[in-house]
């Protein structure tokens, strides 16, 4: 079972992070905290770009930023994203973010901590919010 403690550090890794988006274009900054399997957890922020197509996710941020590190196997992600950094509504994954993380996890016990404040979330799994998906055992 996932722990409160697990899940409010994540929470506030990903508040420590917002101040490193880059998001000159839309305005929305996304911050993203990954818990890795070993424990450790990554981070990563959006950011835009001028040619708008060449910009990332932070979600896509912070799982590039952990399998670089050598992880490749995760237990729960937590996000949070607003207009200039002010979070008033909870931030969802976009599809790709979505199938990017099913790459590494299993779905059904993946958990997406969509966040607020440290008290005010919502956890799904993410089977939960990419019901039906394919994956790599889809390809053995």
């Amino acid at each position: 079972m996932f722990q409160d403690i697990q899940r409010s550090a994540l929470i506030e890794a990903a508040f420590r992070a917002l101040p490193r988006a880059y998001a000159p274009y839309s305005g929305f900054h996304v911050a993203a905290a990954l818990l890795g399997e070993s424990g450790t957890v990554y981070t990563g922020v959006n950011v835009e770009n001028a040619s708008f197509p060449a910009g990332t996710c932070a979600e896509r941020s912070a799982l590039n930023h952990a399998v670089s590190e050598g992880e490749k196997n995760f237990r729960a992600i937590a996000i949070i994203g607003g207009k200039h950094g002010k979070i008033t509504t909870y931030c969802a994954p976009c599809g790709v973010c979505r199938q990017a993380l099913r790459e590494f996890c299993d779905p059904k016990e993946f958990l997406v901590i969509l966040a607020r404040t440290s008290d005010d979330y919502i956890e799904k799994t993410l089977d939960e919010l990419l019901p039906m998906s394919f994956g790599p055992d889809d390809l053995v």
